[in-house]
């Protein structure tokens, strides 16, 4: 059952999902070279914590209770990554995804970081997958149907010659993180529910450089693309409303 949300609700999730953007502003000025995976989960953990939320990935429920407060993927990890210590290396590129609850609700955002400087490709792969996020939110309004966020997302990244990583999905979000409905990042135009005001939703392209196939490492959380290819995903959490899409997480820190 897709869960609408009331404005008295959409605030306070507004409310969380300003402290996911202030987060990820943080770690876009301390994501480099020589610093750990760790060191930025610690750090996140803190400023959460400052703000008055709670880390809503630190013990999610999995194979295991999730370890960390982040999940830090990189280069070919598509998600789930867990932080270690292994230092961050130039030319890296880094998926740091953020989940906060407050007061009873979920923001949920992710931004892939450049570590120093990239190669031309990673510099493409990270545009795409932020331009396939935005064209994806464009369509989240109502009277669309759920998969014209979908096929927009999927148009964006196979234009650009990557693929859609197509066994993962983004979702419903709010007194949970995960609610109703699964939004997968392909499919034609028209099909599935109504988008409708009050309705919230964790919209996120994860694509590869190369082919949609994925694995799960032996950790049994981090899932990376199988053929090594290198990996981007952005996400936002949206609201639909009567007009413009509602975007609860604020500006994406943008790729430079």
């Amino acid at each position: 059952m897709i869960i609408r949300k009331s404005a008295a609700e959409l605030d306070v999730m507004q409310q969380a999902g300003a402290i996911v953007a202030e987060a990820h502003a943080l770690l876009g000025e301390q994501v480099r070279p020589g610093v750990t995976t760790a060191e930025l989960d610690r750090l996140v953990d803190e400023f959460i914590r400052s703000r008055g939320g709670v880390a809503t990935f630190l013990g999610y429920p999995g194979p295991y209770p999730y370890p960390a407060s982040i999940c830090a993927s990189l280069n070919d990890v598509v998600v789930h990554g867990i932080p270690n210590d292994e230092p961050l290396s130039e030319g890296d590129v880094l998926s740091v995804d953020v989940g906060v609850t407050y007061e009873g609700f979920v923001g949920d955002s992710a931004h892939t970081f450049k570590v120093g400087e990239v190669d031309g490709e990673a510099e493409r792969l990270l545009e795409t997958c932020e331009a396939a996020l935005w064209a994806g939110i464009e369509k989240a309004r109502a009277g669309a149907h759920l998969s014209d966020v979908s096929h927009a997302i999927q148009a964006v990244t196979e234009d650009a010659g990557f693929s859609v990583v197509r066994s993962l999905v983004g979702h419903g979000v709010g007194r949970d993180m995960h609610e109703d409905p699964q939004i997968p990042n392909f499919g034609v135009p028209g099909q599935g529910p109504v988008l409708a005001p009050g309705m919230t939703l964790a919209i996120e392209p994860m694509i590869t450089a190369g082919g949609p196939e994925v694995v799960v490492r032996d950790d049994r959380w981090t899932i990376a693309s199988r053929d090594g290819s290198l990996a981007a995903h952005f996400e936002h959490t949206v609201a639909v409303t009567d007009g413009e899409p509602r975007i609860l997480t604020a500006a994406p820190v943008r790729v430079s």
